[in-house]
């Protein structure tokens, strides 16, 4: 690795508020977004709850052109690279061929498509968007970006599952640290409350049934956990290189340091017993960031609050941490925003970096009577601490893990 990496700008569009700002103080007052779906019927659904985004309006962050051929999921994340590029104050300079756009989606545009299908089904081809092609395609995202922001240089959509957003930033990250581009926009999104999609989850059982509650539904290492909660949403990023960044004076969040991403190759939607390959993926982050599992002071899980996934990813930290595992503070925030999928890994990245910035560590909310199988220093009151070194932790179905290091520029 030739160059520094730092994080100059953060975009996010959330059900905790649209706006980074918004977003983190919402998490530290300890808001939940979950409720009752409302963007279509979910009688005979056995989960009937979700963290919608009520309030985003395209039209604040997008022309009415693009607007016209763009579905929900790449209209947050043209929203929340607005967003990161203000925050940054950053200007994609001559012909943008040294800028990339990495973007990470586990659905794409499924949940457009579903509903075309629907007028289709209803009133045949005729009535469907003429660009429905153009709108849902898994690169559509990345390709807009690109397009309404000047960035001609590589671009990048993964769909990598609940890890995408997080493999998206590790790409950006190491694309700009080889020196294949100065700068990268980089994140996830995802917009996937759908009939069809959203019920596809419920059949697998993957999704917590607590209707009763949907404010506590969503519980991460608890011991009465059900299942994730479905969140629509996104969070992009602004990377540079480190002394391009310290030379315009840019305000940095904090330097990205590693990156570490395996598979399974176990199951599609249950995680390896053990955690060996999720710990692995976190041990290849901090061996990249030149950093022992004992110097890490944070450390922001997953935690969709399922009951395999919770335990794998606490065995990983056993393993990854080693003797270290007891004591480090861990942050878990989907009992407040739910699990966006391919948009949450890039939410944490921003929580991570926002608590290292500040100095304030999140409480995790709805985790009551924490699983005595998880046996990690869950953060149950907000910590003040200013993590100096920090790791994020993801992994999605298709047994994805992926793992980021942070570090405090002095």
């Amino acid at each position: 690795m030739t160059h520094r990496v730092a994080v100059t700008g953060i975009g996010a569009v959330t059900p905790l508020g649209i706006g980074i700002e918004p977003f983190w103080r919402n998490v530290l007052a300890e808001s939940v977004a979950v409720r009752r779906i409302t963007r279509f019927p979910v009688d005979g659904y056995s989960s009937q709850i979700a963290a919608e985004i009520d309030d985003f309006d395209p039209g604040a962050f997008i022309g009415t052109k693009r607007r016209h051929w763009t579905d929900r999921f790449s209209q947050f994340a043209l929203a929340a690279t607005r967003l990161a590029i203000e925050d940054a104050a950053y200007r994609v300079d001559g012909d943008g061929t040294d800028v990339g756009t990495y973007i990470g989606s586990a659905l794409g545009g499924l949940a457009y498509a579903d509903e075309q299908h629907d007028v289709f089904r209803g009133e045949g081809l005729g009535a469907v968007r003429p660009l429905l092609a153009l709108s849902v395609f898994g690169g559509a995202a990345t390709c807009n970006v690109a397009m309404e922001f000047g960035v001609r240089g590589p671009n990048v959509a993964n769909g990598n599952s609940c890890a995408s957003g997080a493999v998206a930033i590790g790409d950006a990250f190491r694309a700009v640290a080889r020196g294949d581009v100065r700068a990268a926009l980089a994140g996830g999104c995802e917009a996937p409350l759908a009939p069809l999609v959203f019920g596809a989850f419920t059949v697998i059982r993957a999704m917590s049934t607590n209707n009763a509650d949907p404010a506590g539904a969503s519980r991460p290492f608890d011991v009465a956990r059900d299942g994730f909660v479905m969140a629509e949403g996104a969070a992009m990023f602004v990377l540079e290189r480190l002394d391009d960044a310290q030379r315009r004076g840019a305000r940095i969040y904090g330097e990205i340091t590693g990156y570490g991403i395996t598979n399974d190759a176990f199951h599609m939607s249950a995680p390896q017993p053990e955690g060996s390959y999720n710990a692995a993926a976190i041990r290849a982050a901090l061996a990249e960031a030149r950093r022992s599992p004992d110097e890490v002071e944070l450390i922001n899980a997953h935690g969709s609050g399922t009951r395999l996934g919770d335990q794998g990813e606490a065995d990983a930290f056993r393993l990854a941490f080693g003797d270290a595992f007891a004591r480090v503070p861990v942050m878990a925030t989907k009992g407040q925003h739910g699990h966006a999928l391919g948009a949450t890994g890039a939410w944490e990245v921003a929580l991570t970096l926002l608590a290292m910035r500040d100095g304030i560590v999140p409480r995790i909310v709805n985790c009551d009577r924490p699983d005595p199988a998880c046996p990690l220093d869950l953060v149950r009151e907000p910590l003040r601490l200013r993590a100096r070194t920090a790791v994020s932790s993801s992994a999605g179905f298709g047994g994805i893990n992926a793992a980021l290091a942070f570090a405090s520029i002095d």
